[in-house]
């Protein structure tokens, strides 16, 4: 039964890690108990609870429940567990950190990384969205992402970020083409900035924990709702799909709620 659950899986077109995945759930459920009953899966969502982090009991109680409906057992389906959001976000890097690596890429004539930088902080683009950035988006100031569904979110290009980018461009003869290339000349890969920008917190002597990709989504974000607080216009511009997903940006950071209790707290 379980290697035609693989094979009906195989057919619905998912990829390999998921169907890896589910199977390894119904392995291991099956590993620790001999009948399938409510009983035994309850308490076999408790071990997962004990032992995991919610987003992988969820995934483990997704795969059980594919293959309880698979088998016709829908009167077993377990309930997911809830993912208790943090009051905090963490490791975001400080918009005077951000300031400061702008200007270092920029008046040590690094203009390439000086626009990854930029892109990602002005624009609010995941980096696998970054590295689809072309000229040609830049030229009518946007890119429209297709999302599962038939779903479109159009990612804007700023104009002050347009017109520096378009004079770099220009400095280049460049006028087509993606906008971040390796030493080869082909599109950089989402591994090589997150190790680039690694390599530049480093010889800058900035918090490592605090430059990579995702961090400057956050800075575009806390920076947005710092000079136009209209949280749902935000939520559509990064692409949420829940206005409660974009909240996050609403709170303090770990270090900034540190550096308020410290100076705060003095009794």
């Amino acid at each position: 039964m379980e290697e035609k659950f693989r094979l009906y899986h195989i057919d619905e077109n998912m990829t390999k890690n998921t169907i890896a995945a589910y199977m390894y759930a119904i392995k291991d459920f099956q590993t620790r108990y001999k009948e399938l009953n409510k009983k035994n899966l309850l308490l076999y969502k408790m071990y997962l609870i004990e032992t995991f982090k919610p987003k992988t009991v969820n995934l483990r109680i997704q795969a059980l429940n594919k293959y309880l409906k698979f088998i016709s057992k829908e009167r077993l389906l377990l309930k997911s567990v809830k993912v208790q959001q943090r009051s905090y976000l963490e490791n975001v890097i400080s918009n005077a950190d951000y300031m400061f690596l702008k200007k270092k890429l920029k008046t040590e004539e690094n203009k390439e990384w000086y626009f990854v930088v930029r892109f990602l902080a002005a624009t609010g683009a995941r980096v696998s969205e970054l590295v689809q950035i072309k000229i040609e988006h830049v030229t009518i100031g946007y890119f429209d992402i297709y999302a599962k569904g038939g779903k479109v979110r159009r990612l804007f290009i700023p104009k002050v970020l347009r017109d520096e980018a378009e004079d770099w461009f220009k400095s280049n003869n460049r006028e087509s083409g993606y906008v971040f290339l390796n030493r080869f000349g082909a599109r950089i890969t989402t591994r090589g900035i997150a190790q680039q920008l690694k390599n530049y917190s480093t010889k800058y002597g900035l918090n490592p924990n605090v430059v990579y990709p995702h961090s400057f989504r956050h800075r575009y974000a806390k920076n947005f709702l710092e000079k136009f607080n209209d949280l749902a216009l935000l939520a559509d511009l990064m692409g949420h799909e829940s206005i409660e997903n974009t909240r996050i940006y609403l709170r303090r950071s770990s270090t900034e709620q540190q550096n308020i209790v410290d100076k705060v707290i003095t009794w």
